[in-house]
């Protein structure tokens, strides 16, 4: 078969330097990618590094070997055309159908998905020009990631950073994967909860679950993908990366996550509740470590119940018509106790999976049947953790309508 085709644009960014490992990924999971820089965008790296790394000739202008005509011709042939980064000259460009170069000729010849990864100052990030821009963007099919937070040029810090390039490659991973030119969830803003909550006991022990947080990401990563504005609240998920396009929101407790949730789902379209949350938290918190005590049994620890999450988003949704999703983790009857479950709690769809010591936990593969209120059953059988995130999507973009 075919490799796919990637045009990877680079536009004169300081951030240029990260689209090598973007590169690198693209080419080592057997893309066939053409690198299409701007003419600034060779200040920060050279025409050889992209045609070394690549494999293809490199150019920024439309007048290099004028008749294979490569201003309609990569375009015309490409799976995906990827711009990173993308900077705010870039956008407006894009944004308005400028073509004064070999890049902004592609991005109007492409046919194909176009995923845009934004790196700038944060005050440029924000200005109202930039923001209509993307929102053209966006309202015309294309995928723009939200740039992530953290170290920028000099001493500044804020908004406007380019995500980590193995993020950049997931989003286009996934975009490739559904092969559909217009993302289903652009416009919405959807929360996502992952992870397990900890409820400490004393300063040293708590209360948890084997919860990783890996299902949850799954889905903040599709959802990006697809177009939407993510809000991904996460419960003790160390060692996961942030997803490409998210605003994380880091918790511990289920008391601090329903806050977060509540805050984030105030105008979202959906709520997608997948992190394991402690029933009970204990009853008082101990300031000290608790001692053990020579031939004496431990003071018996008294449980107090936690907020219920999801009932209370499904009962008190925060907009009409906001799609409520839920997530049981069963042992035993899973479909009977899923069913009793889901009118229960009131949402639209629960996501019910045996779990066990080795079963979903910490995997990256995830086996579940998704039940609706009304009545459906939506089987999803074993696979990527992202294959069941992409089947709850297409049913919550069913029922956004």
């Amino acid at each position: 078969m075919d490799k796919p085709k990637v045009v990877l644009g680079v536009s004169g960014g300081i951030a240029a330097y990260k689209a090598c490992e973007l590169l690198r990924r693209l080419t080592e999971s057997g893309h066939d990618v053409r690198v299409v820089p701007t003419a600034s965008a060779l200040h920060f790296v050279g025409a050889a590094t992209w045609s070394a790394l690549s494999g293809h000739p490199v150019s920024t202008e439309v007048w290099d070997d004028v008749h294979e005509v490569p201003h309609v011709r990569i375009g015309q042939q490409a799976d995906l055309v990827v711009v990173a980064p993308a900077t705010a000259d870039m956008l407006a460009k894009a944004a308005h159908g400028l073509a004064d170069d070999l890049l902004t000729n592609t991005l109007l010849t492409a046919r194909c998905p176009v995923v845009f990864a934004p790196a700038m100052h944060t005050e440029m990030w924000e200005h109202p020009a930039t923001q209509e821009n993307v929102a053209t963007l966006r309202r015309r099919g294309a995928v723009v990631i939200e740039p992530a937070v953290g170290r920028l040029t000099g001493v500044d810090t804020g908004k406007g950073r380019l995500p980590e390039p193995a993020e950049i490659f997931e989003v286009c991973r996934r975009v490739l994967v559904r092969g559909a030119t217009e993302p289903d969830l652009s416009g919405r803003h959807v929360v996502v909860s992952a992870g397990g909550t900890r409820e400490p006991l004393d300063p040293v022990r708590f209360l948890g679950n084997r919860s990783s947080g890996k299902q949850g990401y799954a889905l903040a990563r599709t959802a990006a993908a697809r177009g939407a504005r993510v809000t991904l609240v996460a419960a003790n998920t160390t060692g996961l990366p942030d997803p490409a396009g998210v605003d994380v929101v880091q918790v511990g407790t289920a008391v601090q996550l329903r806050e977060a949730v509540l805050k984030a789902a105030a105008d979202a379209d959906a709520v997608v509740m997948a992190a394991a949350v402690a029933d009970f938290r204990p009853a008082t918190y101990a300031a000290g470590k608790i001692k053990k005590q020579d031939g004496q049994d431990p003071e018996p620890v008294v449980l107090v119940r936690n907020p219920d999450i999801l009932a209370e988003i499904s009962t008190d949704r925060a907009r009409p018509g906001q799609v409520i999703v839920g997530f049981a983790a069963e042992t035993d009857d899973v479909l009977a106790n899923g069913r009793k479950k889901l009118e229960r709690k009131g949402c639209d769809l629960l996501v019910v999976n045996e779990v066990g010591e080795r079963k979903t936990f910490g995997s990256e593969q995830n086996e579940a049947v998704v039940l609706g209120a009304d009545g459906s059953e939506t089987p999803v059988p074993y696979g990527p953790k992202e294959a069941l995130a992409d089947t709850v999507w297409d049913l919550v973009a069913a029922r956004l309508g």
